[in-house]
Formats: C-alpha cells, structure tokens, sequence
C-alpha cells in the first residue's frame, strides 16, 4: 500500500508510534536503544517532521509487536520518483535553510540543467524507459525551485575540477550546464568553490557528502554512495563532517577564481561544440 508523503500521512505516522511506544511502557530513551535509532529521531518521527526508512520501520514493527504496520504504512514518495535511499534527503534538502555540499564527479541535481539531468538519468543501469526517465527529470527540475528564494537556503557548492571535466552529453549539453552554475554564482544565489586537480589528496576524497541545517531541526548530514545513502543525525558525527568540508574548502579556489575556472572551461565547450557542428 502506498501512503503519500506529506505534513499530514507524517503526523498520523507519528501520533501511532508514541501510541504505541507508550502503550509498551517504554520511553523515547528506552525505545532509541532497541531498535539502534537515535533519541531525537524518535522524537521527530513522532513529532510528523521525520520519517524513518524501510529498515527502522521494520524494527519498529519487531521491537514493539506491531505485526508490519510501520513497514506497510511507511509515508513513502508516490511513485519512487526519486531513488529510495534518497528520499528522507530530498525531503530535507526542501526544508533546509543553509546547504553546504561537496560533489566529486557529478554537478548536485537541484543544479542540473534539464539537457545534463537528461543524460545522467538515462544512463543508469538497468535501463529506464522513457516515461520512467522523464519522471525523474521532472522530479529532478522541481528541486531547483529552492533556488528561485533568493534567501533561503544559503547554498555553497564544493566541486572537484571532475565534475567540471566530466563529458556528459557532450560539449553542448556541458557548455549550458557550467553557463548555469556560473549564472547562479554570478548573482550571489549560490557560493561556488572548486578543488582544483593541482590540489593532489583533498579532505573529501572518499566521496560528496551534503550538510543541511534547519529552523526547527538540529543539522544533519548526508553522505552517499552507489546506490545507498545515509543521513547521519548524530551532531558529533555532523560536526566532524563539517569540519571536514571545512578542512577541504580551505583548498579550494575562491569564489571568484571558481567562477573564472567554470566560464573558462564552458567556453572550451562551446568551441568544441562549434567545431563538431562545422565538422
């Protein structure tokens, strides 16, 4: 049974696990350490502002006898339209007031053009059909809307030079692209900070990682890898996070010099771009 994400499905959610927590005699404390999930996410589960993945709810439903309510009643995204371990982050990413991120061979989707997000969607394996694909683009596109408010979230957007020398759906699709970021650098929408291939081992070599702080939550990260994604509440763990973007962001180019990079290699994609149309 699918059950809509949304404000409303959430609470209800919520309401049932204090229900039941409750009627179990346990508290939040006593719950958190039986089903390994932190206090304060029990605390948010209940509150309607989180909802746990597939595997908490299947230890909700053991530790408190609940046969697989939580499981089969699990607030989930319509459709799949965006990858199941990504779907508790694009949810917060929506309600984020500050996003600090770092990409390593991909630009980060609420970035994407249409053309670039076009690419990297249909490339995936097993192949997608096109009505599936062109869901997720729309999907994909509707997460740039955080962007159109001007103040919020406050956006700064580390990339190794791969992503920028990353060919995806060649040199005119890469042109617009880099065009794009430059556009929203210039405007001070987002902050932009490249790590340069000069820069040899960086902080963040083991891979991208998103950090996102709220007006209500406590931060959280996010940190992804092949198919699999986690976000990480623990605010010792954040914080280590953090301090290591920060470490790497020390590394990088200035705003300025990042923006110069990108409008200097999207020029050389559209030469490219001409020469192949000419050739």
């Amino acid at each position: 049974m699918a059950i809509e994400d949304n404000p409303r499905t959430r609470e209800q959610y919520g309401q049932e696990l204090k229900r039941r927590r409750e009627a179990a005699g346990l508290t939040q404390e006593e719950l958190s350490q039986r089903v390994v999930m932190s206090r304060t996410h029990i605390a948010h589960i209940e509150g309607g502002r989180r909802r746990p993945d597939a595997e908490d709810a299947r230890r909700l439903d053991q530790v408190l006898d609940a046969g697989e309510f939580f499981e089969r009643f699990l607030p989930t995204l319509d459709g799949k339209k965006v990858a199941e371990h990504f779907a508790e982050a694009a949810e917060l990413e929506r309600r984020a007031v500050a996003i600090k991120e770092y990409a390593s061979t991909l630009v980060p989707g609420f970035l994407q053009t249409a053309a670039y997000a076009g690419e990297v969607l249909g490339s995936g394996h097993p192949a997608k059909s096109d009505e599936k694909r062109d869901s997720l683009l729309a999907t994909r596109l509707e997460r740039a809307r955080i962007l159109g408010n001007f103040d919020s979230p406050k956006v700064t957007l580390l990339l190794s030079e791969a992503v920028l020398r990353q060919v995806i759906g060649g040199p005119e699709v890469m042109c617009e692209q880099l065009q794009h970021i430059v556009e929203l650098g210039e405007s001070r929408r987002i902050r932009v900070h490249v790590l340069p291939f000069t820069v040899d081992a960086h902080a963040l070599l083991e891979g991208p990682v998103k950090l996102m702080w709220f007006e209500e939550l406590p931060p959280v990260a996010y940190v992804e890898g092949l198919k699999s994604g986690r976000i990480w509440e623990p605010q010792g763990t954040v914080r280590e996070l953090e301090d290591v973007y920060d470490h790497a962001l020390g590394d990088a180019l200035s705003h300025r010099k990042s923006l110069a990079l990108i409008r200097s290699v999207a020029e050389d994609y559209e030469h490219e771009a001409q020469r192949e149309q000419h050739s």
